[in-house]
């Protein structure tokens, strides 16, 4: 009887013990340097704070949900339990910036339940890095909730004090401004609410695109965004100007009260934050990605990462046009003629003159836009359903001979789909037009969507369009497709989960350079891009501009960069599809720089950034996967800068031919663009050069083995 009463208290005890399990509400990174605390105010509301190096970098910052079809959920939470777990694993990208990616974090994650009578439960979920974090809501299957209708995401962000801010205004349906250099106090994105440069802009309120990046005064670098944006409204960020705040602020809808529908259960998108002590670490982080899940399409061998060509510029400068049949009358009026006029670019002589352009000069790809039925229909007119046929080609574009000639140079061609943002129409067609491009081996394809949202009410960034460019995406990975967007939603990695999204426009890109009232992007813009709009993935900026003023064509427009500059953009604007942009005549008129892009790589094992200042500068070699060569690109804003490079990532006991492109003496972004001086020298590792960087300018840098 004693021993059953001693086994009956000890199985008490030990029944306590795990009824009173610890409730754990804080979570650090591996390495410590981030820290992130969870939190309930005593009227159960969710709070969150972030550390940096023992820094508070967000301070008291309040989670909830507002809906249209419940009541918010907000207040009166409990936790009901906790855990925290670590992963350490890498993953090897299909193609990228890199070949390996270590993802190593650790997670909170918290079930909460409301204490009020519908006990709507949410669970929230932290991921430590050492880069940066990244947390979203979980919303698990329950009783008595089959359906959130989510009129506001409050998500805020409270910051500790006025950091330098590089922005773009939150617009709902185009990213294609220029970046702002404020402090946070000093944002204004409804003064570019009526932008005369673009087709269309909708800002409802001060708030601003992701990615959006800040510096601290003791250097410390911010950038917030979100990943794995799927069946989910995008997101930006109301901007409080008097307390430093950010809060989330979903794209909504004209058609609906609500901005994001989902049936539970569901996840929302993760809201990240990379931290960094310094900006070359922001470009080199791949928190983005690494909140991304892993590959769903398996081999992708039928993709090749590429340079290419294409009938584009000429469009921009005037020199031909999209369309087959358009003309203008007396009055100015644009009158379709039945007929060819004459200017019209995508012809089969045309693109063959480009396809042999490609095939001697190492580039694999020739992109062809204006070659489908529709163009002479769609630029203007309100009802844009029905206007484009993606099957059918110009009687001046034989498109199966165009295809064989370049099968038999080596040099594929690249599909263009204009939807004109009429998206019934392309969803109708798509089956049809990837099955055709399946047929004829053509493997990638750029879309675009400028033009209003059809149907009528909707925005490029609402939960609409997410769904349709990922169901774009999807789609076409059945035909072994892979898509390049314009008008694009923004990148936040979900090329890892698809890599056949293998990079889009989403800012505002070259062609601004040939027609925009503005005078075209300054200086600084891409020294800005670099460390903002670049760190959510890819980006389709369309390089090597040769004729940098133009003037035969535009007098009043030119590329706001010097020629060196033009080169070194290859290496410091990432994708795995850069285009060699320029017209046939002026790279044929310039063999010697025209070196630099046959030599260039597109897909590379390794990526070091090697200096740089958000808005000021920025250096990056990146070494080929194929060859182990590497490459260099510099670039600087309208300043001129000395900048010390140390060659210690090449590899020991290796002698390398560097080929430098660099400014000449009197280069300058304006005044003499095109004075390129080319230098050839033997370089080993643990070697230091100076790279002198005109106004505007910049360095390329060929390292090749001997």
């Amino acid at each position: 009887m004693k021993k059953l009463l001693i086994i009956l208290v000890l199985s008490l005890f030990l029944a306590s013990c795990t009824s009173k399990k610890e409730i754990i509400t804080e979570v650090s990174s591996p390495s410590d340097n981030i820290k992130i605390a969870f939190n309930l105010n005593a009227e159960g509301q969710a709070y969150y704070q972030v550390f940096f190096n023992n820094k508070t970098v967000v301070d008291t910052s309040y989670l909830g949900f507002d809906f249209s079809n419940t009541t918010s959920l907000s207040k009166n939470l409990q936790l009901i339990n906790s855990s925290v777990t670590s992963t350490n694993q890498t993953w090897d990208m299909v193609w990228g910036e890199q070949e390996t990616v270590v993802n190593n974090y650790n997670v909170l994650k918290l079930e909460l339940q409301e204490k009020t009578d519908l006990k709507r439960k949410v669970n929230i979920v932290f991921k430590a890095y050492d880069d940066g974090l990244g947390f979203r809501y979980e919303f698990p299957k329950q009783d008595n909730w089959d359906e959130a209708l989510i009129t506001n995401e409050n998500t805020q962000f409270n910051l500790t004090e006025d950091y330098k801010t590089f922005w773009i205004p939150g617009d709902w349906d185009i990213y294609e401004h220029l970046y702002n250099t404020t402090k946070l106090s000093e944002v204004n994105a409804l003064k570019y609410a009526n932008h005369s440069n673009l087709a269309q802009t909708y800002i409802p309120e001060n708030a601003v695109n992701t990615p959006v990046t800040m510096v601290g005064a003791d250097g410390t670098h911010l950038s917030f965004h979100e990943a794995a944006l799927v069946d989910y409204s995008g997101m930006t960020l109301k901007v409080d100007t008097d307390n430093f705040s950010l809060t989330s602020n979903l794209v909504g809808s004209k058609n609906t009260v609500y901005k994001v529908k989902r049936g539970l259960p569901f996840n929302t998108p993760w809201r990240t934050i990379q931290i960094a002590k310094d900006a070359p670490e922001l470009i080199e982080s791949k928190l983005i990605v690494n909140l991304n899940e892993p590959n769903k399409l398996g081999d992708m061998s039928w993709f090749q990462p590429m340079k290419y060509t294409g009938v584009w510029w000429e469009m921009h400068l005037g020199k031909s046009t999209w369309d087959y049949g358009m003309t203008r009358d007396d009055g100015g009026n644009w009158i379709d003629t039945g007929k060819a006029h004459g200017k019209h670019g995508a012809t089969t002589e045309n693109v063959k003159r480009f396809i042999d352009f490609s095939a001697k000069n190492n580039i694999k790809g020739v992109l062809v836009e204006g070659w489908n039925t529709g163009w002479e229909h769609w630029i203007g007119f309100e009802d844009r359903e029905g206007v484009f046929d993606f099957v059918t080609p110009y009687p001046d574009y034989d498109l199966k001979e165009v295809v064989r000639y370049g099968k038999e140079k080596g040099v594929d061609i690249i599909m263009h789909h204009e939807t004109s943002a009429a998206t019934a129409t392309y969803t109708k067609q798509q089956d049809a037009a990837f099955a055709l491009m399946q047929s004829l081996g053509i493997h990638t394809v750029k879309t675009g969507y400028v033009g209003r949202i059809l149907p009528k009410g909707e925005y490029h960034h609402g939960q609409y369009m997410v769904k349709h460019y990922n169901n774009t995406v999807e789609k076409a990975a059945k035909y072994q497709v892979a898509i390049n967007a314009h008008e694009p939603i923004k990148a936040t990695g979900l090329r890892r989960t698809y890599p056949n999204t293998i990079s889009r426009e989403g800012l505002r890109g070259q062609e601004f350079n040939a027609w925009s009232s503005d005078g075209g992007n300054p200086p600084e813009h891409l020294s800005i891009v670099a460390f903002t709009r670049m760190l959510s993935g890819p980006v389709d900026f369309t390089p090597g501009i040769f004729n940098i003023k133009f003037d035969e064509y535009k007098k009043d427009n030119q590329v706001n960069t010097t020629l060196a500059q033009q080169l070194a953009l290859y290496v410091v604007i990432y994708s795995p599809v850069q285009m060699a942009a320029d017209l046939v005549e002026h790279y044929e008129a310039n063999p010697k720089p025209l070196q630099f892009i046959k030599d260039v790589g597109v897909d590379w094992s390794a990526t070091k950034v090697l200096n740089g200042v958000v808005g000021d500068y920025v250096t990056i070699a990146r070494k080929e996967r194929k060859t182990g060569n590497w490459f260099l690109g510099s670039i600087t804003d309208e300043n001129k800068r000395s900048l010390e490079v140390k060659f210690d990532f090449l590899d020991d006991n290796q002698e390398y031919t560097a080929i430098i492109y660099k400014d000449g003496k009197n280069a300058h972004w304006n005044d003499n663009p095109l004075d390129l001086e080319i230098e050839t020298i033997t370089l080993k590792k643990n070697e230091t050069l100076t790279l002198n960087l005109a106004e505007g300018g910049g360095v390329a840098i060929s390292i090749i083995k001997k």
